[in-house]
C-alpha cells in the first residue's frame, strides 16, 4: 500500500527520488536501474509532447514517479505518471478508460511504448486515510467498489481464476514452510475456502488495490480511486484492503458485513475470496522470506467465527 510522497527538484525538470530508485532496485533489478536512468530524458520528452509544465513538487510511490503539470490547451491542472510496466500495472489505462471518471481518476492521455499517462489531478493532500471516521471511510470504500465493478472486465484483462489456480497449485509447498501450526492451518484453510469458489472467479473490472491512501479528494467528486492493479474477478477479492486499513480487530465484522451489504454481496462467497487475499499475502510472505504478519491471521479468525454464527 502506497503513500506519495514529496521529492526535490534540480537540473531543469525533476531529481530522481533515491527512495524510488532504491524500490525500483530491489523489485526490478536491472530493470528498474534502467527505468530510473531513463526518467529525466522521459519526464522532457513528454512535457514538450503534451504541451505541458511542471507545476509543483514531484512525488512517488514505491514504483512510480508522480510530476504535477499544467496542460497548455485546455488549461488545466493534470499529473503526469511515470512507472515500470509490470503485470499489475498493465491494465491501467484500460480500466481508467473504461470507468471515464466515474469512481476513479480521469485518463486523460496515454503512451502504450513508455507506458506514460496524463492523469486529472486529484487532492494527494486529502487522502481518505484523513478521514477521523473509520466507519466513514469504510463506507466510502465500498460505495466506490459499487461504482466500478459495476463494469464488466475487457477481453485480455488478467483473471482472478488463473490467480486462484496458481494460488491453490502453490499452496502445499509453501504450507511446509509455516512453522507455526496455528498459522499453517489458518492458511490451508483459506486454500479450502478458495477452492469452493475458483471454478465460479465472476467477471467483473476490479481495482484490487482500494486502500484509504488509494483514494482522494478533488472538486468534481468527493472521492475518487487512483491506483488500480485491475483484473477480471469477483468483488469480493475486493474487500481485504479496507478490513487491514487502520486495523482494528473490534471493527472487522462490521466493516465486512457493511461492505457485504452496499455491494450487494454473497456473504459467504465474499468471505471465501477475502480469504483468498490472506492466502495471497501469504504466499507471496513466504516467498520472500518474510514472518506472516499476525493481524492478518485475525481477520481471517474472525471471518471464521462470524460464519459459524450465520443462520
Amino acid at each position: 500500500m502506497r503513500r506519495f510522497t514529496h521529492a526535490g527538484r534540480v537540473r531543469h525538470v525533476i531529481d530522481i527520488p533515491e527512495e524510488l530508485a532504491a524500490t525500483q532496485e530491489l523489485y526490478n533489478g536491472d530493470r528498474g536501474r534502467e527505468f530510473i536512468a531513463a526518467l529525466p530524458a522521459l519526464v522532457e520528452e513528454f512535457l514538450e509532447r503534451w504541451q505541458l509544465r511542471p507545476d509543483g513538487t514531484p512525488m512517488h510511490g514505491v514504483t512510480a514517479l508522480v510530476l504535477p503539470v499544467v496542460r497548455a490547451d485546455p488549461y488545466a491542472p493534470a499529473v503526469l505518471k511515470f512507472q515500470l510496466l509490470d503485470e499489475e500495472s498493465a491494465g491501467e489505462p484500460v480500466a481508467l478508460r473504461l470507468w471515464d471518471g466515474d469512481g476513479a481518476v480521469r485518463l486523460l492521455d496515454h503512451d502504450p511504448v513508455t507506458h506514460t499517462m496524463l492523469l486529472e489531478r486529484l487532492d494527494s493532500t486529502r487522502m481518505l486515510s484523513t478521514l477521523p471516521g473509520t466507519r466513514d471511510a469504510v463506507v466510502v470504500i465500498a460505495e466506490l467498489l459499487a461504482r466500478l465493478t459495476a463494469t464488466p472486465a475487457p477481453a485480455g484483462m488478467r483473471r482472478l481464476g488463473d490467480i486462484a489456480q496458481t494460488m491453490l497449485d502453490e499452496t502445499p509447498k509453501a504450507l511446509e514452510h509455516i512453522p507455526d501450526p496455528r498459522m499453517r492451518r489458518t492458511v490451508a484453510d483459506c486454500a479450502a475456502a478458495v477452492r469452493e469458489v475458483v471454478d465460479e472467479p465472476g467477471d467483473r473490472l476490479l481495482h484490487w488495490d482500494l486502500h484509504d491512501e488509494n483514494v482522494l479528494a478533488c472538486d468534481r467528486a468527493p472521492w475518487l480511486a487512483i491506483d488500480p492493479k485491475p483484473l477480471a474477478g469477483d468483488p469480493g477479492f475486493e474487500l481485504w484492503p479496507a478490513l487491514d486499513n487502520r486495523f482494528d480487530a473490534d471493527e472487522i465484522i462490521w466493516r465486512f458485513d457493511a461492505m457485504t451489504d452496499i455491494l450487494g454481496l454473497d456473504r459467504a462467497r465474499a468471505r471465501a475470496w477475502t480469504m483468498g487475499r490472506l492466502l495471497q499475502n501469504a504466499l507471496w510472505d513466504i516467498e520472500d522470506g518474510r514472518p506472516l504478519e499476525p493481524r492478518q491471521f485475525e481477520i481471517a479468525h474472525r471471518l471464521r467465527t462470524h460464519r459459524s454464527r450465520q443462520p
